[in-house]
């Protein structure tokens, strides 16, 4: 069964760097698409990117794109998220969750269990 576990949230200045881990137990990373998305305040959870199995696109939300960048890390089943010049308006829980493909950034497709918990970002100066 497909479990999980977020890691490496915390406080950030405007302009750094966060490095997100997502690591997955229970399965193998390489047979899933991964994407991952964050909640603001007083706001819907969004679709921030997605990290496809092999042969397939990544896929990036417009707000995100050319700041944040994803690796995969298979001998340790764990996936990274980059987050480059972070700015306040990144601030938020963000969370990975498991599917077989990518197909879009909504959360549909991705089965309530297959999400972890969450880490909190914050970008303040």
């Amino acid at each position: 069964q497909l479990h999980l576990e977020e890691s490496g949230g915390g406080l950030a200045q405007p302009g750094g760097s966060l490095t997100l881990s997502c690591a997955l137990s229970g399965v193998t990373l390489d047979n899933w698409a991964i994407g991952w998305f964050r909640q603001a305040p007083g706001k819907e959870r969004e679709g921030v990117s997605c990290s496809p199995r092999d042969g397939e696109q990544p896929m990036w939300a417009d707000a995100v794109k050319g700041r944040f960048s994803m690796s995969r890390d298979n001998a340790k089943n764990t996936l990274y998220l980059q987050m480059n010049d972070l700015k306040a308006e990144d601030t938020g829980v963000y969370y990975c969750a498991g599917r077989r493909s990518c197909l879009s950034l909504t959360e549909l497709g991705y089965p309530s269990s297959n999400w972890g918990q969450g880490t909190q970002v914050t970008v303040s100066s």
